[in-house]
């Protein structure tokens, strides 16, 4: 059986965390070298988000030449991506780790190298560990034409998912640089 994405009736919207960012307050990145999000990924996508007034964040990314999937296009893989790393920042609203369980894609319009999506995305319900949302990706500015939307499903999961599942040589070296990780935060704990 495959999951929806779509909130069940008995969904509910999950409360915003105390300690979420603030509206307007920009996403930390989780981790430096985050391909999504990440400031020290040379090629990556250097995806940038601010926390909204309710259960939702704006972001952004500029298509570079190292993001082609046809000549001077975004990959859809690539496009995908973004819309995985706009949906998985809303758990920092609920301050809840998680994991993608399903992410549709509908892609509507070509994004050509040297534009920048303007993403927006919402949680739309929670039922007990999984989350609901969506998102939409417009050209060029806020409201420009839509390009590409996005569904998604995400499950909480316990911190030890992450850190029990990276090499421990990789996250010996991750702890002696602490300025390339934010996402082991002790009181980042699970909202029920």
């Amino acid at each position: 059986m495959v999951a929806s994405t779509t909130p069940p009736t008995t969904a509910s919207m999950p409360e915003r965390h105390a300690k979420s960012p603030k509206p307007g307050e920009k996403i930390p990145s989780h981790f430096g070298y985050c391909f999504g999000c990440g400031d020290l990924h040379q090629s990556g996508l250097h995806f940038v988000s601010y926390a909204g007034a309710g259960m939702n964040l704006t972001g952004q990314f500029v298509v570079t030449e190292n993001h082609q999937g046809a000549p001077g296009l975004a990959h859809g893989g690539l496009l995908s991506l973004a819309f995985d790393e706009a949906l998985g920042k809303l758990m920092w609203l609920i301050r809840a780790p998680a994991v993608t369980a399903r992410l549709e894609t509908d892609f509507l319009k070509p994004v050509p190298m040297g534009s920048t999506l303007f993403i927006t995305a919402e949680i739309l319900g929670q039922e007990g560990r999984k989350v609901y949302s969506r998102a939409e990706g417009r050209l060029g500015s806020p409201d420009g034409a839509l390009a590409v939307r996005a569904s998604s499903l995400y499950i909480i999961v316990p911190m030890d998912h992450f850190l029990n599942n990276a090499p421990k040589g990789y996250l010996e070296h991750v702890a002696k640089h602490k300025e390339l990780i934010a996402f082991v935060d002790p009181e980042f704990d699970i909202n029920p």
